[in-house]
């Protein structure tokens, strides 16, 4: 049985002041031990908040696809790692939109994550005009044949949907919606990686808050979410937190 995993995006927010919210959100996953937690927060922010809270999984919000290399301003696996993070995030949609990013380089960012020893969050999700044009279940299936390495495993692998149009806009498909695409994901991948597929978890993201999280963690394989917004304080957080909690139990 796949543990549910809610995972934070602090995304380009926070200080050093701002860590003081992880003590919130540790002692949450710390009353959920059948949960799994964790944060992505800016690059400045690993190394104090893997100090602050070891037993909570610090992540990096992306990586660069090479290991070393004249790339100004990227920030490679090996790096992230030592200051800290457990895992990373790759191909998320405000990247994909912003920074042009591809689902090669995705890809290539996973493969560089997993190389480096760090776990991965890669991410997949259709835009509104995709999905007013019905390609969302098309988009998702491509995004994920392009992205996914053909080694992945639960181990080390998550895949999270995220519509692009539900991000940080208090819109999100309907319960139905949201199980038709992650079944289709699910197929997706025991198509590229057979059996493997049943290990891995598959998020959602977009908009979940405690008021619709545990609505959202009861869909058919949907095993966690990845939370923008509401990650930030933990008096959002943790109501989503304790609503995979009360699943597990």
């Amino acid at each position: 049985m796949r543990r549910k995993l809610v995972a934070g995006n602090w995304k380009m927010n926070g200080t050093r002041a701002s860590l003081a919210e992880l003590d919130g959100i540790a002692a949450a996953a710390a009353a959920a031990p059948g949960v799994d937690v964790s944060v992505a927060v800016p690059f400045t922010l690993i190394d104090a908040a893997a100090a602050r809270v070891p037993a909570l999984a610090v992540g990096a919000e992306d990586v660069h696809e090479a290991d070393s290399g004249a790339h100004t301003g990227c920030v490679s696996a090996a790096m992230v790692k030592e200051a800290g993070a457990r895992f990373t995030i790759a191909g998320h949609s405000e990247r994909r939109a912003d920074q042009h990013e591809t689902s090669h380089d995705a890809w290539a960012k996973a493969a560089a994550a997993h190389r480096n020893g760090l776990d991965v969050i890669l991410c997949c999700g259709e835009t509104e005009a995709e999905r007013d044009a019905g390609r969302a279940e098309r988009v998702v299936q491509a995004q994920i044949e392009k992205s996914v390495p053909d080694n992945a495993t639960g181990d080390w692998f998550t895949l999270a949907y995220e519509p692009r149009w539900a991000i940080g806009t208090g819109r999100t498909p309907t319960l139905d919606e949201i199980a038709a695409i992650h079944a289709i994901a699910r197929a997706k991948l025991r198509h590229m990686v057979g059996d493997a597929a049943d290990g891995i978890r598959i998020l959602y993201g977009g908009s979940v808050v405690g008021s619709n999280a545990g609505a959202i963690l009861r869909c058919e394989n949907v095993d966690g979410a990845l939370v923008g917004g509401a990650s930030l304080t933990a008096a959002k957080f943790v109501p989503i937190i304790e609503a995979a909690a009360a699943i597990d139990g």
